[in-house]
């Protein structure tokens, strides 16, 4: 696990203008990802530029520094994440008659790129965003895993490529300003992180999750798909429950020995339901010593705590348990650092005690965990997108084929106004436009709050478009294809890539530790994506169904069919007492707030949540996180 960055200087007009000082002040910008070793490289005619940062967890020995080269020179890289299977590739690699001068995943990569090109990535099992210089072309090729695990971003001002695992490394080009991408704003306020390739910063780009670029000599850019879970294959329509069951439990078992890779101590982080008990369970077959397990709660709101379930597990399998308990003054203490880190405003609470649960692991010498992040998404784990299984199965599906637009548009304008909430309101908005009932699983604003909120809202402000954009991506590769399977595909192209990864990324990454996600397999992704939903769900819209049958005889029953309650923070209870205070001095405050939203209307908000008139606790909290990011980058 690392932190890359770099530039590429092809459109240089007299000297290129990449050096070591800025390498290396790229490279000071994400120490945190990287405390063990730090390198650069320049190109022989100064016009590509490396940098990297080193958290060493496999072959902790010089051998392994960064940037990398082949030994004829041709081909350097920088690579950030883990090859899972690089021992095997590095087999039939030698036997071609490589040889290596290290025992670490790094060189395998190099090598396999020299002998097979870009069809090497297919052959790899992990988590990566590697860039990779060929100095006989004069071009640099860039690619990010197949899930999205790692981050990948650039620009291109200038003649110039500069790339990063955080964008803040590439703020540190002169040639790259940080200002606000303003058509970004509506959908980070809708789905809680623009989606792919915008960023919220003007000129900052995402390199989407299975997708590669190149940059040849005459900075022509070609990006590319080389891996789409709409290549997963068709529905296994006539699967039994009982070869499901099967096949979960193996696939998962190979996928946390795969992560058991490391050459530090590694554990897990538990939080007692079923996704991280499972992490526990199935590492614990595989070790002769305890795992490591580690876990948060808060102090003063018990509802919001799994303690007791995690204790259950760990002592149930006889874990070396460590435990935090925070409350909002820890918040308070971190939350503004915790926007640095975090690049882009994330909208999500779970970034605080993902934080201090990191934290605890990190103080505590483990460096490696494995977390459950991807569960939920393959299984149909949130009771949210149950009710909206049922709600297109039962509703919107039938009374879509017999209800003409011009009746939905009447019913909509005349019932909207005697709902009160919101979200109702917007099913029957979306419903009486003809759109798509699912646009994601991390929603804020709806778009009738934009219209609201928004000084300049308009029509291409609408989230929308993603959600159609990506439905019809399955309609068309699977006619037929059920609507679990549509929303599936839609948290895999935004909410699980570029929210909640990028949480579990630069959360951990901030207090350098690295996480690994077993449920994000990509073999397991696939088979997922083929179960049919009878199987997923079973004949009673039961979350997770297949997986807690798969759990059975694996973990303690009490344990798998108690009620979920999902890692979460108390955010609607700090913002109304200890928080306040704090919220309503940087709300108000805001030069971007009040350029681009109406006040009025974000003090109605704020006052409606702090007298309990209506939770609005995840609009505030979506407006502070874009506003501590603007106090942090665009201020300074």
């Amino acid at each position: 696990m690392c932190g890359i960055g770099g530039v590429f200087d092809y459109g240089y007009r007299r000297q290129p203008e990449v050096t070591p000082e800025l390498l290396v002040r790229m490279s000071d910008a994400m120490v945190h990802r990287g405390p063990d070793d730090s390198g650069y490289h320049v190109s022989a005619k100064g016009v590509c530029g490396l940098t990297f940062r080193r958290l060493a967890i496999v072959d902790l020995s010089p051998a392994g520094h960064q940037p990398m080269s082949t030994p004829d020179g041709r081909y350097t890289l920088v690579f950030n994440g883990e090859i899972y299977n690089h021992l095997l590739i590095r087999e039939e690699l030698e036997a071609k008659g490589y040889r290596y001068k290290s025992h670490s995943d790094t060189e395998t990569i190099l090598y396999a790129y020299q002998e097979w090109g870009e069809a090497c990535f297919s052959k790899f099992l992990g988590m990566f965003a590697i860039a990779i210089w060929d100095e006989e072309k004069q071009e640099l090729f860039c690619i990010r895993d197949r899930i999205g695990i790692k981050p990948f971003y650039y620009s291109n001002p200038d003649g110039r490529f500069i790339f990063g695992s955080e964008m803040k490394v590439i703020l540190q080009h002169p040639s790259q300003r940080a200002k606000l991408n303003e058509d970004a704003l509506p959908h980070y306020l809708s789905l809680m992180m623009p989606p792919a390739p915008d960023t919220m910063f003007e000129g900052i780009h995402k390199l989407e999750a299975g997708h590669s670029l190149r940059i040849t000599s005459d900075g022509k850019i070609t990006k590319k798909r080389w891996w789409s879970l709409l290549d997963a294959g068709e529905p296994l329509a006539g699967i039994k429950e009982e070869e499901a069951i099967e096949e979960i439990r193996r696939l998962l078992r190979r996928a946390i020995k795969d992560r058991m890779m490391s050459d530090v101590p590694f554990g897990v982080f538990l939080s007692g339901g079923i996704d991280s008990s499972l992490n526990v369970a199935l590492m614990s077959e595989l070790m002769d010593r305890p795992v490591q397990t580690f876990s948060v709660g808060f102090k003063d709101l018990e509802k919001y705590n799994e303690m007791k379930y995690a204790r259950g597990i760990a002592e149930k399998f006889g874990t070396n348990h460590h435990e935090v308990l925070i409350d909002s003054s820890d918040a308070e203490r971190v939350i503004s650092d915790l926007a640095w880190h975090e690049d882009e405003p994330n909208g999500d609470p779970v970034c605080i005690p993902l934080y201090f649960v990191s934290k605890l692991a990190r103080d505590a010498g483990t460096i490696v965990v494995q977390v459950g992040e991807g569960s939920d998404e393959e299984f149909a784990g949130y009771p949210w997108l149950v009710r909206d299984i049922k709600l297109y199965d039962r509703l919107w599906k039938p009374l879509g084929k017999l209800s003409p637009k011009i009746m939905r548009r009447a019913a909509y304008m005349a019932g909207s106004p005697l709902v009160k909430n919101p979200l109702i309101r917007e099913y029957m908005r979306r419903f009486a436009k003809g759109e798509e009932l699912f646009w994601g699983g991390a929603l804020a604003f709806t778009e009738e709050h934009k219209r609201e909120l928004l000084t300049n809202y308009n029509d291409d402000d609408s989230s929308n478009k993603f959600a159609e954009q990506w439905h019809k991506q399955v309609r068309d590769a699977y006619p037929k294809s059920e609507y679990t399977r549509r929303m599936m595909y839609l948290e895999f192209q935004q909410r699980l890539p570029e929210l909640l990864l990028m949480r579990v990324d630069k959360v951990s990454m901030a207090t350098s530790i690295e996480a690994r996600v077993p449920f994000l397999d990509h073999r397991i992704v696939e088979y997922a994506f083929r179960l049919p939903s009878r199987i997923k769900l079973g004949p009673n819209y039961e979350p997770k169904h297949i997986l807690k049958k798969a759990a059975e005889g694996i973990l303690p029953h009490e344990y798998i069919y108690r009620k979920k309650m999902g890692f979460a923070a108390p955010v609607n209870e700090w913002l109304k007492t200890e928080l306040r205070g704090f919220v309503e001095d940087h709300l108000f405050q805001s030069e971007l707030l009040k350029t681009h939203t109406d006040l009025g209307y974000v003090r109605r908000l704020f006052v409606e949540h702090t007298t309990n008139t209506r939770n609005n606790g995840q609009l505030l909290w979506t407006l502070l996180n874009l506003v501590l990011w603007e106090e942090r980058y665009l201020k300074s």
